[in-house]
């Protein structure tokens, strides 16, 4: 059915609540991208850090060892999870993991290289400070802005991830559904039911933009030079 007063977004095929579906969904969809973000931006950030702040040869080993894993396409790494774990969302945030630090990692890096060679960081090393404090202390908080930053666009596109592997039929098994998968449904129905198409991707549209506002008020919040 359509959309109309006793079922808001219309039904599905079988006459399941679209509304209902799309709230059980999210669930999911925000599952996968939350936890694949944040596995990703820990192991991202650490090995950043460690990377850009000893620099010399565990750099390049570092470096080296990221283009490697970078030159590996992401749909293989997933097959081949496939073909070893049970298909799921466990086992779709550990493809995206896998390979979803590799951006933070540069960025990390890049920033740290940078601010290694302020005054402060100078300054401290001189007081005594060691490498762990230097880097919890001035390094990690000054980079905060840029992780936030990040972090709100790999959350969208950890989930526009799900929905591409579910459209090619390696997303959440049933009867588990998420965003991806009732956009899936939805584009078999496109010129006949298009509603159940349209939802799913006006949410996840929504979505983005939202982590993406947030993100700017985070960074405003939280750079030391935006306070200026």
């Amino acid at each position: 059915q359509p959309p109309d007063a006793e079922h808001l977004l219309g039904t599905d095929q079988v006459g399941r609540d679209m509304f209902s579906r799309l709230l059980y969904a999210m669930r999911v969809s925000l599952l996968v991208g939350f936890l694949a973000t944040a596995i990703s931006t820990v192991i991202g950030v650490a090995l950043g850090l460690i990377s850009g702040y000893f620099g010399g040869t565990l750099d390049i080993i570092m470096m080296r060892l990221l283009e490697i894993i970078n030159g590996i396409p992401y749909l293989i790494i997933v097959i081949l999870l496939m073909m070893i774990l049970r298909p799921g969302m466990m086992t779709i945030i550990i493809a995206y993991s896998l390979v979803g630090w590799i951006p933070m990692a540069r960025l990390v890096r890049g920033q740290v290289v940078a601010l290694k060679q302020q005054e402060y960081i100078a300054a401290a090393e001189a007081m005594g400070a060691g490498p762990a404090r230097i880097i919890a202390r001035h390094l990690l908080p000054n980079t905060l802005s840029v992780v936030i930053v990040r972090v709100t666009l790999s959350i969208p596109s950890a989930i526009f991830s799900e929905a591409f592997l579910s459209y090619i039929g390696l997303g959440v098994p049933l009867p588990l559904a998420s965003w991806g998968v009732l956009a899936s449904d939805g584009a078999n129905k496109l010129l006949t039911f298009p509603y159940q198409l349209l939802f799913p991707a006006l949410l996840i549209c929504i979505t983005m933009l939202c982590f993406n506002l947030m993100g700017d008020g985070l960074r405003d919040a939280l750079d030391p030079r935006m306070r200026k």
